[in-house]
């Protein structure tokens, strides 16, 4: 079974240095821990409103790590014209709502085909690898798919949210989307909400390539610090791969 790349979100970092000012704690000093404790890329959200991530935290992120940067973005001329200028690894567009705490699901590639379409093909022109960040659904996937974006994202949090028959129930739909992205040709990637009591039936479905972990990992390092968060979770991925589902 391939191996399974862990992205480690730094956003909630940057809320926390947010909440008072200044300088501390310095999210791009958590993206070089999270190198060391084994993660494959970093991924950081600027939001419209830049409640966390910060235009300058962008720039040096894309300056100074070795990781590949996954760009977390609005559909916005002024988002894309930051993923030109920066030319991340990869480019995530996400919904985002001013409102809203957190994403709440999937982008709705289907419905906004042609508004999506010419901005995916600008940043694929530039390099940047586009993903879509979706719900488990074969429509959205077709969708992604048309407007030429060759990866995806499943959005995990109703997933995590649920217990019982109602989890197993999104795991069944997040398995069979990810066989359906392989099928027609997308590489799969899932997040959103991970912890360690759920990561494992996620990191076992061998058809998903990367995981993108990040507010529960901060919020973990308190307790036993951001390194060893990060190991803990590659160690489970781990686990997971190697008695994995296809």
């Amino acid at each position: 079974m391939p191996a399974l790349r862990l992205g480690i979100n730094i956003d909630h970092v940057a809320t926390i240095r947010n909440a008072r000012g200044g300088q501390h704690p310095d999210p791009v000093r958590a993206a070089h821990m999270a190198a060391a404790a084994g993660a494959d890329g970093i991924t950081a959200h600027l939001r419209e409103d830049r409640r966390h991530i910060a235009d300058r935290d962008i720039e040096r992120l894309a300056n100074e790590i070795n990781l590949p940067l996954n760009f977390e973005m609005a559909a916005t001329e002024e988002m894309v014209a930051i993923a030109l200028r920066h030319r991340p690894h990869a480019a995530c567009i996400v919904p985002e709502r001013r409102e809203e705490r957190t994403t709440e699901g999937g982008l709705d590639v289907a419905g906004a085909r042609e508004r999506l379409r010419p901005m995916v093909e600008r940043l694929t022109q530039a390099g940047i690898r586009v993903s879509m960040f979706i719900e488990a659904d074969p429509r959205q996937l077709d969708a992604s798919r048309d407007i030429g974006a060759p990866v995806v994202e499943l959005h995990t949090g109703a997933y995590c949210e649920h217990s019982g028959a109602d989890r197993d129930k999104e795991l069944a739909r997040i398995v069979a989307a990810a066989a359906h992205a392989q099928a027609i040709g997308l590489e799969c990637h899932a997040g959103h909400g991970l912890s360690y009591d759920t990561v494992k039936p996620i990191a076992g479905i061998g058809s998903i390539a990367e995981l993108n972990i990040g507010h529960f990992l901060v919020g973990e390092a308190i307790f036993i610090g951001f390194e060893a968060s990060i190991r803990h979770m590659r160690h489970l991925m781990d686990e997971a791969r190697r008695g994995g589902m296809a």
